[in-house]
């Protein structure tokens, strides 16, 4: 159980700190570069869908925020639900 539960809390953490590493590229490296794009290609398609409600404002995106913030909410809500599960 408590391998499962650090996979969970691991998994979620690797997701932030890549919707990070995304954020801090943007401003610093091309979007043609593979490194970037390969971590675009993780974190844009959970993005997306955000941004349809949460357009930005002026220069800018708030949306990795709100990721992140749905993400810690997902690993908090699993971690919970796996330790009342055994």
């Amino acid at each position: 159980m408590e391998i499962l539960i650090s996979f969970v809390s691991m998994l979620a953490n690797i997701l932030i700190f890549l919707v990070v590493i995304k954020v801090v590229l943007s401003y610093f490296m091309d979007i043609y570069h593979p490194v970037r794009q390969r971590i675009d290609q993780v974190v844009d398609p959970m993005l997306k869908p955000i941004r349809k409600y949460l357009p930005p404002v002026g220069m800018m995106d708030f949306s990795p925020v709100v990721l992140i913030l749905i993400i810690q909410v997902i690993k908090s809500l699993l971690i919970n639900f796996l330790y009342k599960l055994f």
